[in-house]
């Protein structure tokens, strides 16, 4: 083979790899129709083959967000069976992965807030035990700025003492633990401010035991609110909401139940 005709060779296969990128092994409808959804089950969620769009997994969000930093969502998988892990992502995010949380013992449930960038498609996507997934959708309008906005934090002269600290409160006659962790999450996109983030969190028995676990992203809201749902009267008297940053930064609160921590 020529020079020229090996070159022209490999220039074919690398389209035919860039084109193959594009197309996910297993074509979904989407409801949403977005022009994202294709690139994110792929990237994403790794090109799973065992995929479909799911009306038992229930995305909530408002229609319209009236705070591009916080933006409230609702996930409630808690009709599938066996969950291992759910996934967060925005089709027209600057960064689309927002969190995965790994239910453990937990109901497959969660309340969170996240910053918007831009109106767009959410997904809450969900694998069980078994590899298969299971998505759920959304559209949440917005007039964005959410992801490229300082925190709110540095506006204060102390926000370095409150750093890591934890507020909270378990219900356990409902199964609810909900808790907040003040940390500024910047997303790295305002100008000269580097990415500063909690990179993980789980709450864990006196033992030690994790009862559920959040990989948190970038578009994870500043100071973020978490509420997790378990079996009702199964919750201790007290949990550990344990962590760290992307810069080593420990996090270890306590909450427990009657009146917030």
């Amino acid at each position: 083979m020529g020079l020229k005709a090996g070159i022209f060779a490999a220039v074919l296969t690398m389209a035919g790899s860039a084109w193959a990128l594009d197309d996910p092994q297993t074509k979904l409808a989407d409801p949403m129709e977005s022009g994202m959804w294709d690139y994110h089950q792929i990237d994403i969620l790794g090109d799973p083959a065992d995929i479909r769009f799911d009306d038992r997994v229930v995305v909530r969000g408002p229609v319209e967000a009236e705070d591009s930093l916080n933006v409230p969502l609702l996930v409630d998988a808690s009709a599938i069976p066996d969950v291992k892990r759910i996934v967060v992502s925005a089709d027209y995010g600057p960064i689309p992965h927002i969190l995965t949380y790994y239910p453990e013992t937990a109901e497959a449930k969660i309340a969170l807030r996240f910053k918007i960038d831009q109106a767009t498609a959410i997904r809450a996507s969900v694998e069980t035990h078994d590899g298969s997934w299971h998505v759920g959708s959304t559209y949440i309008d917005a007039a964005g700025g959410g992801c490229t906005a300082p925190a709110h934090a540095y506006a204060s002269d102390d926000w370095e003492e409150h750093l890591g600290e934890v507020r909270g409160r378990l219900w356990a006659a409902s199964g609810r633990a909900r808790f907040i962790v003040d940390h500024p999450m910047d997303t790295g996109l305002a100008d000269g401010i580097p990415v500063f983030i909690i990179e993980d969190l789980a709450l864990e028995t006196d033992a030690g035991v994790k009862l559920a676990r959040i990989e948190l992203s970038e578009p994870v809201n500043e100071d973020p609110a978490f509420t997790l749902y378990f079996a009702p009267g199964t919750l201790p008297a007290s949990l550990h909401v344990r962590g760290r940053d992307n810069n080593g930064n420990e996090i270890d609160g306590l909450i427990s139940q009657g009146s917030l921590n």
